[in-house]
């Protein structure tokens, strides 16, 4: 069995066996998950645990699956109160040598599911990237809802006449 603390969380692609399955699994302790929360905004961050395998794709590339489990606290969106919510994602990211790294600060990718292939996997990067993809965009807690918006027939009439007095000060008007 693959113990969380004797397993790397950054694989250098060289040493990894093409003939058979590299398994790892993640589970950062308190200190790593409390500063996920805070950078990802994130009220609480109780558990994260990510665990698969990598395996050779092909001739020259290589498969990561794996899922990723987490219980996320984020306020609700509409009363602010603390919202918790357990996740479990399939990841699946294919890594290959014919994709060259984007370049500039925002580039669309053509497939989410492949990435280039370098010197090193980094599994942490995979792992804090499936979570904030996962994580709930509009949490809610349960009874939340936003008010209704108010139709035509509530508003009230609108009495303003921004324009009457023009006339008069263009000198079209009687005085």
């Amino acid at each position: 069995m693959i113990t969380p603390e004797s397993h790397p969380q950054r694989l250098r692609v060289a040493h990894l066996n093409p003939h058979s399955p590299t398994p790892f699994h993640l589970r950062p302790d308190g200190s790593v998950r409390q500063a996920l929360a805070e950078e990802l905004g994130l009220e609480a961050l109780s558990r994260l645990d990510f665990q698969g395998s990598l395996r050779a794709h092909g001739s020259d590339g290589w498969l990561l699956t794996g899922t990723l489990s987490a219980r996320v606290t984020q306020p609700c969106v509409v009363t602010l109160k603390p919202v918790r919510s357990d996740l479990k994602e399939e990841v699946r990211i294919q890594f290959t040598p014919h994709l060259s790294a984007p370049q500039g600060d925002e580039v669309e990718m053509p497939d989410e599911t492949l990435e280039p292939l370098g010197s090193f996997i980094d599994l942490t990067a995979i792992m804090v990237e499936a979570l904030s993809l996962a994580l709930p965009e509009y949490p809610r807690a349960p009874g939340a809802a936003l008010p209704d918006a108010p139709t035509a027939e509530d508003a009230p009439a609108d009495t303003r006449r921004p324009f009457a007095g023009l006339d008069k000060l263009l000198g079209g008007g009687d005085s």
